[in-house]
């Protein structure tokens, strides 16, 4: 028990000085991480299970918000399989570089080179998609791309780990297809459960179960199997509800990733010098590449910075992949100690860049050359609002709501939203919507409208992206009314000083909201 509370208070310490710093939470667990590797702490027994879990749930909530058509959009698998290539090259030959001046403590053979540069092409899923979902951006154009992009490395690796696993999957595995009909079931099923805690778990036991003990059972990889499952189930109606439900669980376990990430390593000087290295050389590299590439495919260049700043990575499973050199031999242990120090540099590095928010993006964005607008993606295209006297920017509960107040008031309303499956679920139902992220500098330039708008209401579900909106608006001049919602009262006052004639408390307005509806017959 004391290893348990000394490592959550470490944890939680860390966590808030971050916090206090103004960076991602996620930086301070894994300085945690490093800090009670560096006492000697062990990890307490169930740390490493709680860790699977938190992959294997975040995994699973990947998949419930993914829109597998994204798959096939050429900006993702390009550019997942030029740069694999091109990063895995370019490593392979920076450490052969270094192995020929004396400078690196890795002595394998080109083989070992080879391993090593194709383990650190990958990015990470976990804080990828951690600093996608702390954005809101996990359902945006350039969210769903990225996590495209993830997907095609996390099959590489896959590949890989079973081709050169001793056993390979079961012949049974080719059953697996038979989920698809049986999902139907599942579908039937999530209709029943309720909202309460029977949701989270059952939420739960179709990541452990159909989707981590199934596949494990055939011989494949079950982070993959969890992936999966929630494909099969993006599209039933409460599969936004159920990822939200399982939020705050998968967040506790992946702390547990996090630590374990510092915890496992006693790196020597010369691993750290040569760590800090990789990151220096091969991270700046890997990021420009995703935003070359990201612009080759159509992107527009805050699109492209924002998918590389992402990606700019190294990944969790370049430990997979270099335990796996390990076993065949073209590893040794303080090697992986290596790559694990590079990988846990790089995470920080790129929590702290993507804390930045969007300065550092449209800093980066001003870098790339300039775009050819006959060549954009039609996502990336100009956003016609037509003669919309409202816009409702964030469409989520609040903004549905918002705007069906609005409109059932006699007003032309357009809503706004960067989630692509949200947009076209609500436009499924009637409402005028258009894909756009209100918290894009150049999104007002974007918007073309032969009317007036009069009205903006700012109902995007976190308070920094309708502070930054409202910026926004301030440079451009907008001379109409801001209405705005809010959580909490400080929140409130910040925008209600910028000028904002009408916020609107969730918590506050909901007890008022029930007290009318309440009181409405009374005398």
């Amino acid at each position: 028990m004391y290893e348990i509370a000394l490592t959550l208070l470490v944890a939680a310490g860390a966590g808030l000085l971050a916090m206090v710093c103004r960076v991602p939470p996620l930086v301070g667990f894994l300085a945690a991480g490093f800090v009670l590797g560096f006492l000697e702490v062990e990890p307490f027994p169930g740390l490493e299970t709680i860790a699977d879990i938190g992959v294997i749930l975040l995994l699973f909530t990947i998949g419930l918000k993914f829109d597998v058509r994204a798959l096939i959009r050429r900006e993702a698998w390009g550019t997942a399989s030029i740069h694999m290539v091109f990063l895995a090259l370019v490593a392979t030959g920076f450490l052969a570089l270094l192995a020929v001046v004396g400078l690196s403590t890795l002595d394998g053979d080109w083989r070992t080179l080879i391993l090593v540069g194709f383990a650190l092409s990958f990015s990470s899923t976990v804080l990828c998609v951690k600093v996608l979902e702390e954005r809101s951006d996990d359902g945006s154009y350039y969210g769903q791309t990225a996590i495209a992009i993830l997907v095609f490395q996390d099959v590489a690796a896959v590949v890989f780990i079973t081709a050169t696993g001793e056993e390979w999957p079961s012949p049974w595995a080719l059953t697996l297809v038979l989920l698809v009909p049986a999902s139907w079931l599942l579908r039937k099923l999530l209709e029943r459960v309720g909202h309460g805690e029977m949701l989270v778990l059952f939420g739960a036991a179709l990541a452990l179960g159909p989707g981590y003990w199934l596949f494990s059972s055939f011989g494949i990889k079950g982070d993959l199997g969890a992936l999966v499952i929630g494909l099969l189930l993006a599209t039933h109606p409460r599969a936004g509800e159920l990822a939200k439900g399982l939020f705050s669980v998968k967040e506790l376990f992946l702390v547990g990733f996090f630590l374990t990430i510092g915890m496992g390593t006693t790196p020597t000087w010369a691993d750290l010098g040569l760590a800090t290295a990789l990151c220096v050389v091969l991270l700046p590299l890997k990021t420009a590449g995703f935003m070359l590439l990201g612009r080759a495919f159509g992107q527009r260049n805050r699109t492209a910075a924002m998918s590389g700043l992402v990606l700019g990575n190294f990944s969790e499973f370049a430990l997979i992949v270099s335990v796996v050199g390990v076993s065949v031999g073209l590893l040794e242990e303080q090697e992986l100690v290596v790559i694990a120090v590079a990988v846990a540099l790089s995470m920080i590095l790129s929590s702290l860049l993507n804390g930045r928010g969007h300065e550092a993006v449209d800093r980066v964005a001003s870098w790339l050359p300039g775009e050819d607008p006959d060549r954009l993606r039609p996502s990336d295209r100009p956003i016609e609002t037509g003669e919309a006297q409202v816009l409702v920017l964030g469409m989520g509960r609040v903004g549905r709501a918002a705007y069906d107040g609005v409109q059932g008031r006699g007003f032309r309303v357009v809503g706004i939203d960067n989630d692509h499956v949200t947009v076209e679920r609500l436009r499924s139902q009637g409402y005028d919507l258009v894909e756009g992220d209100a918290t894009d500098h150049s999104f007002w330039d974007r918007v073309s409208h032969s009317g007036i708008v009069e009205l903006v209401i700012l109902a995007m579900p976190v308070h920094d992206s309708n502070s930054f909106a409202l910026s926004q608006l301030e440079k451009s001049s907008f001379d109409g009314r801001v209405a705005a919602v809010v959580q909490y009262e400080e929140q409130a006052q910040a925008l209600e000083s910028r000028g904002v004639q009408a916020v609107f408390n969730l918590y506050e307005g909901a007890g008022v909201a029930l007290a009318d509806a309440a009181c409405s017959d009374l005398r």
